[in-house]
């Protein structure tokens, strides 16, 4: 035997760690218990159930949860180990007694197995022995000493078989009683309690009556112990045993799917609150119905609460339980044609670097710019319309004409700046298309960029501060990030709230008239549609909401009539009216100046703006940079202001000066007739025609000077003709038209003519009867 007075003090350190070491390991556990795939739960911000995703071996086996109820914690302990609060892990007595009724009976009709014991061989998973019976004794102890009796009852709880592919009783209570755990009753309880020694039994179609007497005899045992009253006792025994297993939720299926792609086998809390949820994809439905008898199948909203930037509702698809066509695809998150929808972006940017003003007039005629011809929604023109009505009425020509003065790589980047992920090509790829429709983006980033704009309007008029985008959060555990402040902001406040100001005034009377619906509430909304209607879009805010709606075929089929105030719109305002009402945006006066500004042009006031036309509005401060009125002009008019004088030919008829207000020829031929009071600049006087005149008398509609044009062949095979076309502010005037020095012929009253020019360069001359000419460039290809 070693003589301990002559070990090293260093050998007696050595052996008392050692001794400890082994200790630990006899009597303790460590590393993860239980390793099995889990499936993956999506609670509410509430923690309520929206949905579930098996496990990967194919069982419904939820996460391990903290504690369990305490009905079923009873009924469990009363059942299989009364002595489970006083054992450590082993209980000799029950283990003998098990023993001497195996030998008796000579086969196993007792394991004489704690709870304890129970969870280590379902950790283990190993093949009932008695040398394995040893292990699970020692291991228990050892458990015992790792856990407390509450997280042991938890790992039970969690991981025992409750028949078929379910384990654990937060899956079985709800696939054999449609609830959580938290809510079961003493019968639901009990069953869970009985059923891990037998879960054949919840076979449906098998011993459904052994169980139901297993199940009495324990409510019986609670009632005899007086932990049931004898009117418990009598509901519990009356209750039936589940008919059939009940399905999961499947709310917000496509978030679950989502959550399940990037957090398989967790529990996650989201930001979507259930009542809200559910709500909205009634509204869904209930819509899609309506537009699937137009074959139009599919349908997706996202509902966000600006104040925390958090989603409320995720609505990916609608249909997915009854699996319709594309009812899987989350839409929310594909990239889809934008149509009209970015347009609002392009004014902000334009009005907060005053390259725009808020009203300002913007040509609507047909253009060609290099072979791109936008057209209107309604294929009409106004000639003329003021920046703000362009963009409630989402006009495309007025739109194509702004971003060519702002320049398509500027847009480019103030979108990727905002958010718009899937801008992946350079500016050059989109060209002037990129406001049409000419770029694909997701509801998600859309959204959050029109959540941007309308929190820069609220973070301002907090404290006078910007602060940095963020995007929405869904995860309601993930903590809130600090907003820190934004020095150089994408979005200044004064134009952000100007821009909604004008989307509040959105109307598509050519699609529905919204002026005439009185359950809209005031909101700044835009619609798109891309083209060949196949996409529908439409995004409100209000100072604390964002509803944004996407309406179309996940296949990309396009529809008729598959138009954004047409569809979209119409969900999209159903949905705010199940939203709390808000008040509106305020005013950032911080952000802003006052201008004087003619109320006819939008310009800021000119030298020959009459008083009457002037308005003094608010407008961002660089819009002080912005172009000053020269559509009123002075000009001299004979005193009964019928003819246009000069000073030396005036004469008899008099002359007084007078502001008058003049578009470009282009623009007045298609404005007069939509304004009906604009009056055109009266002739000269017989003894003035010799004057100067210096202003232009007529103007090409088409082609567009240094356009380049395409005839294409007619189905005979001959050549086709384009047709060319002028405006002139006499339009009973005769015009002579001559190409590349030919004589054409003459127009009156409709100035219009067809030609067919050989490929190559052009030029086409015209004169009118008083003289006056005009000369163009143009390419054929």
């Amino acid at each position: 035997m070693m003589n301990l007075r002559r070990v090293s003090p260093r050998r007696k350190i050595a052996l008392t760690v050692l001794a400890v070491l082994l200790l630990r390991y006899m009597f303790s556990l460590s590393g993860t218990m239980f390793d099995p795939p889990y499936s993956t739960l999506v609670s509410d911000r509430n923690g309520e159930l929206l949905g579930a995703r098996i496990a990967a071996d194919g069982q419904w086996r939820f996460p391990p949860a903290d504690t369990i109820p305490l009905k079923y914690k009873i009924c469990l302990i009363r059942f299989e180990d009364r002595y489970f609060r006083h054992h450590p892990g082993v209980n000799p007595l029950s283990l003998g007694r098990a023993m001497i009724r195996n030998v008796k009976a000579r086969r196993v009709v007792s394991g004489g197995s704690t709870i304890t014991m129970q969870t280590v061989r379902l950790m283990r998973r190993r093949k009932r022995t008695y040398l394995e019976k040893f292990v699970e004794a020692i291991l228990a102890t050892r458990l015992e000493l790792s856990c407390s009796k509450e997280q042991i009852l938890a790992l039970y709880a969690s991981h025992a078989p409750m028949g078929g592919n379910v384990v654990g009783i937060g899956a079985a209570s709800w696939r054999y009683f449609g609830h959580g755990a938290a809510s079961l009753s003493w019968a639901e309880a009990a069953v869970l309690a009985v059923l891990p020694n037998s879960p054949a039994m919840m076979h449906f179609g098998r011993d459904r009556e052994g169980l139901l007497r297993k199940r009495n005899r324990l409510l019986h045992r609670l009632l005899d112990a007086n932990i049931i009253s004898r009117t418990d006792y009598e509901l519990a025994v009356a209750e039936p045993l589940p008919a059939h297993p009940h399905p999961l939720p499947q709310i917000a299926p496509h978030l679950v799917t989502r959550v399940h792609g990037q957090n398989p086998g967790n529990h996650i809390r989201v930001t979507v609150d259930r009542h809200i949820q559910v709500r909205t994809e009634e509204v869904l439905d209930r819509w899609n119905g309506i537009f699937s008898q137009n074959g139009v199948s599919n349908l997706a909203a996202l509902i966000v609460d600006l104040k925390t930037n958090e989603v409320l509702a995720y609505g990916g698809n609608a249909g997915f339980a009854a699996n319709a066509s594309g009812s899987r695809v989350d839409i929310i998150h594909s990239p889809r044609s934008t149509g009209s929808i970015l347009k609002p972006f392009l004014y902000c940017a334009m009005l907060q670097e005053g390259v725009l003003l808020p009203a300002e007039l913007l040509p609507d005629v047909p253009v060609n710019i290099n072979g791109f011809s936008p057209k209107n929604f309604s294929l009409k023109y106004d000639g003329a319309v003021h920046a703000d009505e362009a963009l409630a009425r989402s006009l495309n020509v007025p739109s194509v004409i702004s971003l060519r003065r702002y320049g398509v790589p500027k847009f480019h980047d103030f979108l990727k700046r905002a958010g718009l992920t899937t801008l992946n090509r350079p500016a050059d790829h989109y060209g002037l298309s990129l406001i049409l429709g000419g770029m694909e983006g997701t509801l998600w980033d859309i959204a959050g960029a029109y959540a941007a704009m309308a929190r820069a309007v609220t973070d301002y008029n907090r404290d006078g501060t910007y602060r940095e985008r963020e995007t929405f959060r869904l995860l309601r555990d993930q903590p809130s990030a600090e907003r820190r402040r934004d020095e150089s902001p994408l979005f200044n406040a004064g134009a952000a709230w100007l821009t909604l100001q004008a989307l509040t005034n959105v109307n598509r009377p050519e699609e529905l008239d919204w002026h005439f619906i009185p359950s809209v509430r005031r909101v700044a909304w835009k619609t798109g549609t891309s083209y060949g209607f196949r996409d529908a879009w439409s995004i409100g805010v209000t100072p604390e909401y964002l509803v944004a709606v996407w309406t179309g075929n996940a296949s990309g089929e396009g529809r008729p009539g598959l138009t954004g105030a047409r569809t979209s719109a119409q969900v999209m305002f159903d949905l705010f009216n199940l939203l709390p009402a808000t008040g509106w945006f305020e005013t950032p006066y911080g952000e802003l100046v006052e201008a004087a500004v003619c109320r006819e042009s939008g310009l800021l006031r000119g030298m020959y703006c009459p008083e009457s036309s002037v308005d003094t509005i608010l407008l961002p401060a660089k819009g002080l940079q912005g172009a000053v009125c020269s559509h009123h002009r002075r000009i001299h008019v004979s005193d009964d202001g019928r003819y246009r004088v000069y000073e030396q030919c005036a004469g008899s008829r008099g002359i007084r000066s007078v502001s008058w207000f003049l578009l470009p020829p282009s623009w007045e031929w298609y404005y007069r007739q939509r304004h009906p009071g604009y009056r055109t600049l009266p002739p000269f006087s017989p003894e003035c025609l010799s004057g100067n005149q210096s202003e232009a008398v007529m103007q090409f509609i088409y082609p567009y000077p240094g356009a380049v044009i395409k005839i294409t062949k007619q189905l005979d095979g001959s050549r086709g003709r384009a047709v060319f076309e002028l405006a002139h502010r006499k339009p009973s005037a005769r015009v002579f038209w001559h190409l590349d020095g030919d004589y054409l012929g003459e127009t009156s009253d409709i100035h219009q003519k067809e030609l067919s020019p050989d490929a190559g360069e052009h030029s086409l001359t015209v004169v009118d009867e008083d003289g006056s000419s005009l000369t163009i460039k143009f390419g054929v290809e």
